[in-house]
């Protein structure tokens, strides 16, 4: 029943809205591509689509818990787009002109909205300015339609995937008892629920990944520099970046457009990988011809512990690749031991983790924390608030605990760069691979360390109704190839269905 009674809110809404437009716009499930149609033809205004996005919210976000809050000046934004579009007869309606954005709530806004990575000793905090991805949004005249949940702290406190103290438990739209994953969760579910156009996440280590893969939305997780992390929560610089998830990889692919480039608040890395990004942008790369000639390797490692019906569905999309031209090369494996990537992996993460938390903390505006200790020390006055008695901080606790980079922490570095240098760099180069491909997320910690891109696509839906993804992953810049891949893929298999609000 409540699969039905749903659906049916959504569409008589939808209908209302679009009558209120003047022509009938079918707003469930509509791309960026289907927007922009009806900005042109007259079916839809950017007011009419954000009033669509809130009352969705309003109506699912009790039982999803995939926002945290709307922005209150979402409408007058939108009222802007339109006017904006209507001056320049529609010139101006391209790209993310007019489409609502939900970010991720570590990603700063210099606006009403809060930005707290989902943790309450955040709330009220004041940023100095819009993080650098949200400064390319908002020159692009797409609309803040608000943050949505993450894990919190991005999962450094090892809660449940999707809690945090401010938005409470996010919940899988397709199997509400199923884990909607990572910590990116908000954005996943929301762009899965039809409760935005697009979302932004963040990823460390499988966090966008892992909830597009049980969520059946795309996500792209970008070369680490391709888009700035200046204003965003961090984590550890050597790692972080933003990635948009969307339900069409079309879509994620007009977001990454907007918000890749050099920005100097984050110089080192988004210089370093501004080389990679292609002159005429990434679109050019949607091509439904894009497996052909491409070469994708199958590790074996990856595919371990699957039951029979999901490794048939795999072994499927593969036979689907080999018939639009790609040439699948079975039974890799990475050559270098990385048994040790995850010790290696965290060592150097707790010091980088309280490095740039300390340095995010200490440039705010205002703040209730300016530490890592403050934080820690808020959370063990808000026990109940926080759950701690649930979750603890360890991990909170173990970085505060540590004293920067030194001798350890550089052979950490140096072991990883080796992970990746003699592990997928040196298979890839070998083989002549345009890509790997591993299921959901499996292969993130591999692509993390080494600042390697990855798009997760649908791939299907378990016996519960529980959806799983492919990944396509690469070497640093070569998001092209990657999204000509995951493009073709999509294309050849379209997989994705809407949710089910499965109890």
């Amino acid at each position: 029943m409540v699969d039905l009674r749903l659906h049916v809110v959504a569409t008589v809404l939808g209908m209302a809205l679009a009558a209120a437009a003047g022509k009938q716009f079918e707003f469930q499930e509509a791309t960026v591509d289907a927007l922009h149609q009806g900005f042109k033809n007259g079916s839809l205004t950017s007011t009419a689509l954000v009033r669509f996005y809130l009352d969705q919210i309003a109506r699912l976000n009790p039982l999803l818990h995939a926002v945290i809050e709307v922005n209150p000046d979402a409408l007058a934004q939108a009222a802007r787009a339109d006017a904006e579009r209507s001056a320049s007869r529609g010139r101006c309606a391209v790209g993310l002109h007019g489409i609502p954005v939900l970010l991720k709530d570590n990603i700063a806004t210099r606006d009403r909205l809060n930005t707290t990575a989902g943790s309450l000793a955040l709330l009220g905090s004041v940023v100095r300015r819009d993080a650098g991805v949200v400064t390319r949004l908002r020159r692009a005249g797409a609309v803040i339609l608000g943050k949505a949940n993450p894990s919190e702290w991005s999962n450094f406190r090892p809660v449940d995937n999707g809690w945090s103290a401010r938005g409470g438990q996010t919940r899988n739209p397709y199997v509400l008892s199923a884990t909607p994953c990572g910590s990116s969760a908000g954005p996943g579910v929301a762009a899965a629920a039809n409760m935005a156009a697009v979302t932004l996440g963040s990823e460390t280590d499988g966090s966008i990944l892992c909830p597009s893969s049980l969520n059946s939305v795309v996500g792209i997780k970008p070369s680490v520099g391709l888009t700035s992390r200046s204003g965003v929560i961090p984590i550890t610089p050597l790692q972080d970046t933003i990635g948009p998830m969307c339900r069409t990889v079309s879509d994620a692919v007009y977001v990454l457009d907007v918000i890749v480039g050099y920005d100097e608040l984050d110089a080192e890395a988004t210089g370093a990988a501004s080389q990679y990004i292609p002159h005429e942008g990434y679109t050019q790369f949607l091509s439904i011809h894009g497996l052909k000639g491409k070469r994708i390797g199958v590790l074996d490692v990856f595919f371990q512990g699957y039951d029979d019906i999901q490794l048939a569905v795999y072994e499927k999309h593969l036979d689907t690749m080999r018939q639009q031209g790609a040439v699948v090369v079975k039974d890799l494996d990475i050559a270098t031991n990385f048994t040790d990537l995850d010790d290696q992996e965290t060592l150097l993460m707790n010091s980088e983790f309280k490095l740039s938390i300390n340095a995010y903390l200490s440039d705010l505006l205002y703040s209730p924390v300016r530490s890592l200790a403050q934080v820690i020390a808020f959370n063990e006055a808000h026990p109940v608030e926080e759950r701690l008695k649930d979750f603890g901080q360890p991990d909170l606790i173990a970085a505060e605990k540590t004293n920067g980079i030194g001798t350890r922490e550089r052979a950490a570095i140096q072991r990883l760069k080796e992970i990746s240098t003699n592990g997928l760099e040196k298979l890839m180069k070998e083989h002549q691979l345009d890509a790997i491909v591993a299921p959901n997320s499996d292969a993130s910690s591999v692509l993390a360390v080494g600042g390697y891109p990855g798009i997760a696509v649908p791939a299907g839906y378990d016996g519960q109704g529980v959806p799983f993804a492919i990944c396509f992953g690469g070497l640093k810049g070569y998001e092209p190839r990657l999204i000509e891949i995951a493009y073709a893929f999509e294309q050849a298999t379209k997989v994705r269905r809407p949710p089910s609000f499965k109890r």
